[in-house]
């Protein structure tokens, strides 16, 4: 039998082996506990740590919302119209998204552009068709009122509205063409040089232009041409015109060249800086579509129409070069297709314009070889419109002088050719006298000339007095009103004289 000592001592060591085995438990729950508490802590850390950065970023990228709707948007839409203008960048990394959000706002931008440029252009041609019918009515009565009066001061009053009218016309198709319209004008085959004449009379100092001419006599435009090149003309006459000093002239050279005919305009004004002359390139080429909010305020709109009437017409203008007068040089070339003849002598051209440096004196010999009966072009008179001219039987005849770089009368369309009436059996005729002082680019002087039949019923002139000195438009159109004031008054006088009582 087992002794009670022996169980007691045995309980003992089971009970301290129990006691060991809780206490490692309880030991190694504490560490566990422990341990757990230390993981806790780090990931109170971490996020923490994260909780920072997730707020960091979100102030960084509601900074960059703020400056893309403040900064960044209002420049890129001001950019559009102003390439100039620079666009701020992101303000940091949180921004590198947003350029598709530019991009996205200039499409949107440059449709709306487009949008409400295409209704204002909608609006504008409306507006001008009815402003160009208008004035085109208004010309026909003041037409009709020049050749009703003759009273020199109203004449001269009916022609100085008549080159008012005319300069209303041109601002009014001018507008007309840069919003898209057509020309408004369909004329016949006319000279080259009445076009250039034409563009000429339609601006203010107009008597500042030397139009030299070496075309060949009847070089000519085909129908469709004759207004887009007299508007092209008249657009870079004007901007010759208005960046020059009012005591130099403006040069214009029409020369043959091997693709057509080239008019070249000088002026001797400011000039132009590269990065200038380069925009008026860009422009008048006509490759870029032109908006009506890139005209400026007001709108230039010369350059624009040219512009527009090269790429439609196919002619080319170019303003490249400088003048070697120190400003402008423009030289349109109006190639071959567009180019045609005109019989000189059927259809001489106007009365205004430039004569022909080359061959000049060919009309005038085929007219006497044909005979007496031919037709004879009329002398070149001063630049007086020909309504001014008197037209009844007491007609003055003005002394012909030697002949002077033409200029156009302020009333005269010049745009196509006129045929002039046959001088009378008693009228002069007039043919070149050959100057050795002049060279062959010179206009040829003429002299009177009396024909045979004529001569022979007239009694013998008085022995002609030097020649006067070249008068000025103005002053030849003060003395033909003299002359039809004094024949009036004549007439006046007689009609008193016959109806008083006997």
């Amino acid at each position: 039998m087992i002794e009670i000592p022996d169980l007691a001592a045995g309980g003992l060591a089971a009970g301290t082996l129990s006691a060991l085995v809780l206490g490692g438990g309880l030991l190694r729950s504490r560490r566990e506990r422990a341990r757990q508490r230390e993981e806790i802590a780090t990931l109170r850390s971490h996020l923490d740590a994260a909780r920072y950065e997730v707020d960091r970023a979100a102030q960084a990228f509601a900074a960059e919302i703020a400056h893309l709707a403040a900064e960044r948007m209002p420049a890129e839409a001001t950019r559009t119209a102003h390439p100039h203008v620079r666009v701020p960048g992101p303000l940091g990394p949180a921004g590198a998204g947003t350029e598709a959000v530019l991009e996205a706002l200039r499409t949107a931008m440059a449709q709306e552009r487009k949008r409400v440029d295409a209704a204002a252009r909608a609006g504008m041609r409306g507006a001008t068709r009815e402003i160009q019918a208008g004035l085109y009515r208004l010309q026909d009565v003041l037409r009709g009122l020049q050749q009703r009066y003759d009273d020199p001061e109203l004449a001269q009053t009916l022609f100085a509205l008549d080159h008012e009218n005319e300069q209303s016309l041109r601002r009014a198709q001018v507008a007309a063409v840069v919003c898209g319209a057509w020309v408004g004008l369909a004329r016949e085959e006319s000279h080259l040089v009445d076009a250039v004449t034409g563009g000429q009379a339609r601006l203010v100092g107009y008597h500042r232009v030397q139009v030299h001419n070496h075309l060949e006599p009847g070089t000519a435009l085909v129908s469709h041409a004759v207004e887009p090149v007299a508007i092209i003309v008249a657009e870079l006459l004007d901007n010759a015109l208005r960046h020059s000093s009012p005591d130099t002239a403006v040069v214009v050279n029409l020369e043959r060249v091997h693709h057509g005919v080239s008019v070249t305009v000088d002026d001797a004004g400011v000039g132009m800086a590269s990065d200038e002359r380069a925009a008026a390139q860009r422009l008048v080429a006509g490759d870029d579509p032109i908006l009506l909010s890139d005209l400026g305020d007001p709108p230039r709109m010369g350059l624009a129409a040219i512009g527009r009437l090269t790429r439609q017409f196919d002619v080319s203008v170019d303003l490249s070069t400088p003048s070697p007068y120190g400003g402008v040089r423009a030289v349109l070339l109006v190639k071959s297709h567009l180019l045609t003849r005109i019989d000189p002598v059927l259809h001489p051209p106007a009365v205004s314009a430039a004569r022909s440096t080359r061959s000049s004196a060919e009309p005038e010999l085929a007219a006497e070889q044909a005979g007496p009966t031919e037709q004879t072009p009329p002398v070149r008179q001063e630049p007086t419109s020909r309504q001014a001219q008197p037209t009844g039987p007491e007609q003055p005849r003005p002394e012909p002088r030697v002949a002077q770089p033409r200029l156009p009368a302020p009333a005269t369309r010049a745009t196509s050719p006129a045929a002039a009436p046959a001088p009378h059996g008693d009228e002069p005729v007039h043919e070149p006298v050959p100057d050795p002082a002049q060279d062959g680019d010179q206009l040829p002087q003429r002299r009177r000339r009396v024909r045979a039949e004529a001569s022979s019923a007239a009694p013998a002139p008085e022995p002609a007095a030097p020649a006067a000195p070249a008068r000025t438009p103005e002053e030849s159109a003060a003395a033909l009103g003299a002359l039809q004031s004094a024949t009036a008054a004549a007439r006046n006088a007689a009609e008193t004289e016959g109806n008083a009582p006997r």
